[in-house]
């Protein structure tokens, strides 16, 4: 199919007004203000800062860059450009993910001792499961990490509002081809964090855990109580303490505010993943009216995503080493 004819049936799928030939005629257009980058990864850093210094607003699929050098230069110049850039972190806006952050804000869980935290899926589980993410020439270095590690690793901080500050890890290939093509990224990674208020952990990443489909999963213990959230579960928090424990339900009646804002509908009424990117584009676009509300991922975020991989990646090739993870 040609490109244009292509382009031209996407643009009548999605309701698009018109389509373009390429990205350059987009980023070119006067009556475009904001540009979409969902494209591979080694893409992402040169049609973001096209799009930047066409004057565009931009939201940038993750990873933001496939070098933390990249990402930083991206972030600097859309500061410098008084521009909204997102990434879409999305996991952020499920209001359960909100109501945890508040309640660790205020300190109900108390000092934040230790981390079990995950993220598996099974999409790649057999060597015939195939993609343009597992060769790094189109992915970048890291696959499983950069794919949805980075999502843990947001997360992880978004709601505890504390950093990694150093992590151990090991990385797995289990399969050195797919689909007869050579494979360079990882499978597997599993990492352990300290961050920086003293709290250890552990990061287990996987595409290859069968029956596990988007089972991101965070567990916070603390002095006082344990909080306990899982994405294919959004509608719960489990609280635990040393008396009892909790299961809350999603009730935008009892919820902290920023929780209760992302709540478009009443309790009983399931929200799930799509609430939850509904959530962040609207925030984007309220953004870019002058309205920016808290919790908003930036090219910052996806700055901090990639340094985050690189230290990963630096840490496995030598053999799991404790590595510095920069500020």
């Amino acid at each position: 199919m040609p490109e244009t004819e292509g382009a031209r049936d996407a643009a009548q799928l999605l309701g698009a007004a018109r389509a373009e030939h390429d990205a350059e005629a987009l980023l070119d257009a006067d009556d475009i203000d904001v540009v979409h980058i969902c494209t591979p990864n080694a893409t992402h850093a040169d049609l973001a800062l096209r799009a930047l210094r066409a004057g565009k607003h931009v939201v940038c699929e993750k990873p933001l860059a496939t070098t933390a050098a990249d990402a930083a230069a991206l972030a600097e110049a859309a500061a410098e450009a008084g521009l909204v850039a997102a990434v879409p972190f999305v996991y952020r806006y499920h209001p359960m993910v909100r109501e945890a952050r508040a309640r660790i804000a205020r300190g109900e869980a108390g000092e934040l001792l230790t981390l079990d935290c995950s993220y598996l899926q099974d999409w790649m589980l057999r060597s015939t499961d195939d993609d343009w993410r597992v060769h790094s020439s189109s992915g970048g270095a890291s696959r499983a990490f950069a794919d949805i590690g980075s999502h843990l690793c947001d997360l992880l901080e978004f709601v505890t509002g504390d950093r990694i500050r150093a992590l151990s890890a090991r990385t797995r290939r289990v399969f050195t081809e797919r689909a007869g093509r050579a494979v360079d990224t990882e499978d597997i990674v599993a990492v352990l964090v300290e961050t920086s208020t003293g709290a250890l952990g552990t990061l287990l990443i996987s595409q290859m855990a069968a029956g596990r489909k988007n089972a991101l999963t965070l567990e916070l213990h603390g002095t006082r109580q344990s909080l306990r959230f899982e994405q294919e579960r959004p509608e719960e928090l489990w609280v635990g303490m040393r008396e009892e424990s909790r299961l809350l339900l999603r009730d935008p009646a009892a919820a902290d505010p920023e929780s209760a804002r992302l709540q478009r509908v009443p309790a009983g009424h399931a929200m799930g993943y799509q609430d939850a990117f509904n959530g962040f584009v609207a925030d984007v676009y309220a953004a870019i009216a002058g309205d920016v509300r808290d919790g908003l991922p930036t090219f910052a975020d996806g700055h901090r995503a990639a340094v985050v991989t690189e230290a990963v990646l630096d840490s496995a090739a030598h053999e799991g080493r404790w590595t510095e993870v920069p500020a």
